[in-house]
């Protein structure tokens, strides 16, 4: 990172999330499950409002981005290449998915997904894309 670069909200989550959830090598997901990070919005906005709360607790059970922590070892392999086509997604990528399709569980404090490979809908740049 550059000096004098400030660390988007983004940026912080992904941070804060790795280090929290520290490490997953002793937890398995099967098949083509994976695990993702809920996003949760910052409590101020870029023009300084402040979140409510109730705002703040629906990212939990509505929002529809997360970031990949871990695979499973059939996740996102697809031979037929019907599915995937060679999408090459990787741990820290951005993944949206409709909240009802996953399962949600807390991991070291924090808020998780497990969810099927072929429920994800899309990848994007930016978690703050989507709500």
């Amino acid at each position: 990172m550059d000096i004098g670069h400030a660390m988007t909200p983004v940026d912080m989550f992904r941070k804060e999330v790795f280090d929290q959830i520290g490490d997953l090598r002793e937890l398995d997901i099967f098949n083509t499950d994976i695990l993702v990070a809920i996003w949760q919005r910052p409590t101020k906005t870029a023009g300084g409002i402040i979140m409510p709360d109730q705002v703040l607790k629906e990212d939990e059970f509505q929002g529809k981005a997360g970031l990949l922590l871990k695979k499973g070892p059939a996740a996102f392999e697809d031979a037929k290449g019907v599915w995937f086509q060679d999408a090459n997604i990787n741990i820290g990528d951005w993944l949206i998915y409709r909240p009802s399709d996953a399962w949600r569980i807390d991991i070291h404090g924090v808020k998780c997904r497990i969810i099927r490979d072929d429920a994800i809908r899309c990848r994007v740049a930016s978690p703050e894309m989507v709500w």
